[in-house]
């Protein structure tokens, strides 16, 4: 059965890599916004966003954060890895660097994006998982092959 998982990414950067991941079918997320919405949102300010993320996280058991070469520096990143740690989910991370974006290209590898990020003085602890392959079709079977399994240990690790 399908974990609800809520998704965290770089938007611009990564958002056709994440919808492949999407596309896997094992995972019920939340749904990603086009890029009109999301700016629509954004202009509302922090605390509109905030809310976005708090209510599409509702009902979720894992936090997935699909990790392009950038991720980790963003700032809606890391408040939603410590809105998920804070709320009990199974967190953890997917290098998606290597599959190709709209235009057939790769991207460079990103940082662990749980590297320094600590809730209430406990570190955030999630899994990173990188795809030990660089042809993006690999990359994608490892992934679709993996992520269920992936998701499932992490809501067992934080039970």
């Amino acid at each position: 059965m399908a974990k609800k998982c809520f998704l965290s990414f770089h938007y611009k950067a990564d958002s056709w890599r994440v919808s492949q991941v999407k596309q896997i079918g094992s995972i019920e997320e939340q749904p990603l916004l086009d890029s009109n919405k999301w700016e629509e949102i954004k202009k509302k300010g922090d605390t509109a966003i905030e809310k976005w993320i708090a209510d599409n996280m509702k009902g979720k058991e894992c936090l997935v954060v699909l990790v392009g070469e950038k991720t980790a520096g963003r700032r809606w990143v890391k408040h939603e890895i410590k809105k998920a740690w804070k709320d009990g989910f199974g967190v953890l991370a997917i290098h998606i660097h290597n599959l190709k974006d709209s235009a057939g290209n790769q991207s460079s590898k990103g940082t662990n994006p749980f590297t320094g990020l600590t809730v209430d003085g406990e570190a955030v602890a999630g899994k990173v998982y990188d795809p030990p392959y660089s042809t993006s079709t690999y990359v994608y079977d490892h992934i679709k092959e993996n992520i269920e399994g992936w998701i499932k240990d992490a809501v067992k690790a934080r039970a």
